[in-house]
């Protein structure tokens, strides 16, 4: 019994400093670059509803996919999304679109404006490579959908170069890629106004 009590002993205190000794997991959230603008009197409401956003299953999880060369991803199991990425992407380029599209009110799928008005986005987004150290690439094909005329679509591709390594310096190109996207949707939202 002494012999039992003593084994018992050793293992769970190997499982606990098994469990101490692992590192702890970061999260991460991705978000619009710059201030928002503040509302002017003169501008019109124009609302714009993002009906839909896809990515690409190897990103949709909530560990980071790391790209270590052409053929190898690595799943960081300590770097983690703190929401899913097909929620966050539609809400940072909703974020953007207010701030450069004067007057916009941005619903993010599925609150969504009056069904006969509003420009309607759709972004699919064919790639998210994450390089530490190196860059942070996105492939997105967009669509906007004028309340009246026909529906434009785009293609947008970034590679943002990663200034130092670490997560913090990605997830900020990330935002800067996104803010592109978010850059091509609204010039397109703009002209169809005119």
């Amino acid at each position: 019994m002494r012999v039992f009590i003593v084994i018992l002993s050793a293992a769970l205190s190997m499982s606990i400093a098994g469990c101490a000794g692992s590192p702890q997991a970061k999260f991460y959230t991705l978000s619009a670059v710059g201030p928002l603008q503040t509302a002017t009197a003169s501008a019109s409401p124009v609302p714009i509803a993002i009906e839909w956003v896809t990515v690409p299953e190897l990103v949709d999880r909530p560990q980071m996919v790391v790209r270590v060369d052409a053929t190898r991803v690595e799943i960081d199991e300590y770097a983690r999304w703190a929401e899913p990425l097909k929620s966050q992407i539609p809400r940072v380029i909703a974020e953007d679109l207010m701030r450069l599209v004067p007057g916009a009110r941005v619903s993010v799928f599925p609150q969504r404006p009056d069904d006969g008005a509003g420009y309607r986005v759709s972004v699919d987004v064919q790639s998210f490579e994450s390089a530490p150290g190196t860059m942070a690439g996105i492939a997105v094909l967009w669509s906007v959908r004028p309340p009246k005329g026909t529906t434009v679509s785009g293609r947008t591709v970034v590679h943002e170069p990663v200034s130092a390594g670490g997560y913090d310096a990605l997830i900020d190109a990330h935002n800067r890629g996104i803010g592109a996207v978010s850059a091509d949707i609204a010039r397109t939202i703009q002209q169809a106004q005119h």
